[in-house]
């Protein structure tokens, strides 16, 4: 069975300091806006694997399925 999947893609910026507020469990979720202009809201465990000494930066991608369910998530630039 072929299932079909979305792709949405947008930028952050999120420093080391402002992430351990999501580390913290103080702030769950990351609101942030697709390169269409959409809104995207996501929890804030999925950049776990992207965060490095000096945050998290770069463009990325995450995949849901037709029902918006998680697929997964990678960095692309």
């Amino acid at each position: 069975m072929n299932e079909k999947t979305n792709r949405i893609r947008f930028s952050l910026s999120i420093s080391s300091e402002m992430y351990l507020s999501y580390y913290r469990g103080e702030a769950e979720y990351v609101l942030t806006r697709t390169h269409d202009g959409k809104r995207v809201k996501f929890p804030a465990r999925f950049l776990r694997k992207f965060i490095t000494y000096e945050g998290i930066s770069g463009e990325f991608e995450i995949e849901v399925d037709q029902n918006n369910r998680f697929k997964g998530m990678r960095r692309i630039r």
